[in-house]
């Protein structure tokens, strides 16, 4: 089954060391496939030279998109699916730790398997023990939300058919996660091993600030479970008080007044573990309300400022 049409959607940040080399490397890929195809490249607020990079190279099959500021990866995804038209569409980083070659791979696995999803699992991945060890976090969450059994949900080399992208960009989200969302509009899903390489130059834009807004968009975005886990913690702590405040009163009558510091050490150690889980409840209620909160009002999660 021939799927036409291929665009590969890229997002740019500050990426000006290396983007040559991405270009040296993906257009011969490209070409080789002998078929149509088309090369999105979206410049998020990069503040080096990555858009004159992308410029000197815009033409016939390549098209840049650059966003008024700097609105984040989904986004800047979001951004080039919308710019792109064909009939699969396949998004990568910029970085070349996915190298281009692997493209052909994916697409042959789509047509083969008549698939509407291809994600990838990094092999011998060269990323640091960090970065490891909060992926195997995210997957593992991430198979538990979704209930689909993949094994690498953060490789940003994926293939998707045009249906499923432009059901994702119909459902306008703010905050989401684009494999677990793909997921929701996809039936035929499934992963293969791709290489996986050191970066070709700069550092990674995914700090630990930006990995813990990640896990809070899967989580909120995808279930309920920490409104739940608030709901059991509060009736746990509630049977919990009612214990203590019983073995108190037995001790008291007991030991005496006299026993544990006339009780006072044992009260605001209670009474700091409950404002403690207060807080905390508040935060997680605070997340989702701020959530819906900004969808609520419908401003676009980015707005593009030209397109070459």
């Amino acid at each position: 089954m021939d799927l036409g049409k291929i665009s590969i959607v890229i997002p740019v940040y500050n990426e000006e060391q290396g983007l040559r080399m991405l270009f040296e490397q993906l257009i011969p890929v490209m070409e080789g496939m002998r078929r149509e195809y088309e090369i999105v490249l979206v410049d998020d607020g990069s503040t080096d030279g990555s858009l004159e990079v992308l410029q000197e190279h815009a033409g016939e099959k390549v098209r840049v998109v650059e966003l008024m500021r700097n609105y984040g990866q989904h986004a800047a995804v979001f951004a080039g699916f919308e710019s792109s038209d064909g009939d699969i569409v396949v998004t990568m980083d910029a970085d070349l730790q996915n190298p281009p070659r692997e493209i052909p791979r994916l697409v042959q696995t789509m047509e083969e398997g008549d698939y509407e999803v291809v994600g990838t699992i990094r092999a011998c991945r060269k990323d640091t023990t960090f970065r490891k060890v909060t992926s195997r976090m995210v997957n593992a969450v991430t198979r538990k939300i979704t209930g689909v059994d993949l094994h690498d949900w953060g490789c940003m080399l994926r293939a998707y058919r045009r249906h499923v992208v432009e059901r994702m960009v119909g459902s306008r989200e703010h905050s989401t996660f684009i494999p677990a969302l793909a997921t929701t509009f996809a039936k035929r899903i499934t992963e293969i091993e791709v290489s996986h390489a050191d970066r070709f130059a700069g550092e990674s834009n995914y700090s630990f600030a930006k990995l813990v807004s990640l896990h809070f968009d899967l989580i909120t975005s995808f279930s309920e479970f920490p409104l739940k886990l608030m709901l059991y913690t509060g009736f746990f702590l509630a049977l919990f008080g009612v214990g203590f405040g019983a073995f108190l009163s037995v001790a008291r009558l007991y030991f005496g007044a006299s026993w544990a510091a006339e009780g006072v050490f044992t009260l605001f150690a209670v009474m700091f573990f409950l404002v403690g889980a207060q807080f905390f409840a508040f935060g997680i209620m605070g997340e989702y309300v701020g959530r819906i909160y900004r969808e609520v009002k419908r401003r676009p999660s980015y707005t593009i400022r030209r397109i070459y």
